[in-house]
């Protein structure tokens, strides 16, 4: 299993490479086109010339905005941001009213339809009870035998 090692890393190394180039925006490239450098990096792949070659001279990299660090700690220590939980959030706890107004017109929707389908229902079943009792009158009801 580690003799495959080596060959995994290269693999690795030239799949990311061959998409982070494919990513990378035109106007951020350098050097070369950016059809040139997907060439170089399949072509010279698999002795990691093109890959490296890519992440060293292909793409502009740019520091970190604001500065602050150089490290990503660095950073978020420099800039941290208050987090809001989500009970004192105004603007969350807005979006719930109106989330609770849609449902609850839904809800008053679906009441006023239950009823109306309820009522339809008695009325075919008041019909149907009065046509089987013989009660309008046209057909006297069956008589018995003993």
């Amino acid at each position: 299993m580690l003799r495959y090692l080596p060959f995994l890393l290269v693999l690795a190394l030239w799949i990311y490479a061959f998409i982070d180039c494919l990513n990378t925006p035109e106007s951020q490239v350098r050097g070369l086109p950016k059809v040139v450098w997907v060439i170089v990096i399949l072509l010279f792949g698999e002795v990691l010339i093109g890959p490296i070659a890519w992440l060293v001279a292909g793409k502009q990299r740019y520091p970190v905005a604001g500065g602050g660090g150089s490290t990503p700690s660095e950073w978020h220590r420099n800039h941290s941001t208050k987090w809001v939980a989500p009970d004192d959030n105004p603007e969350f706890l807005r979006s719930l009213k109106e989330e609770n107004k849609k449902d609850e017109a839904l809800l008053k929707d679906w009441e006023a339809d239950l009823r109306r389908r309820e009522e339809e229902l008695r009325r075919k079943s008041g019909e149907a009870s009065e046509g089987n009792n013989g009660t309008n009158g046209d057909t006297p009801p069956p008589a018995k035998d003993h």
